[in-house]
């Protein structure tokens, strides 16, 4: 018998699509706001306050990134 290589039953893979750009992560702009925001409502005497307006923005902060990726 001759030497033949095994017959593949596999179908070749298709064309690649060109790589995505890497996805932004929006976390740390959350954290960078939960952790700023108690440390200037103290400056104002409202360290409650500062917390949900730093969580607040960080989150539309991550939004915004989030939608600006979705366009790249």
């Amino acid at each position: 018998m001759a030497n033949n290589p095994p017959v593949s039953r596999v179908s070749p893979a298709p064309p690649s699509l060109p790589p995505a750009p890497p996805r932004r992560g929006g976390g740390c702009l959350i954290a960078a706001g939960v952790v700023i925001g108690p440390i200037i409502g103290v400056m104002f005497g409202e360290t409650s306050v500062g917390l949900f307006a730093g969580l607040t923005l960080g989150v539309l902060a991550a939004v915004a990134l989030a939608i600006a990726d979705r366009k790249r």
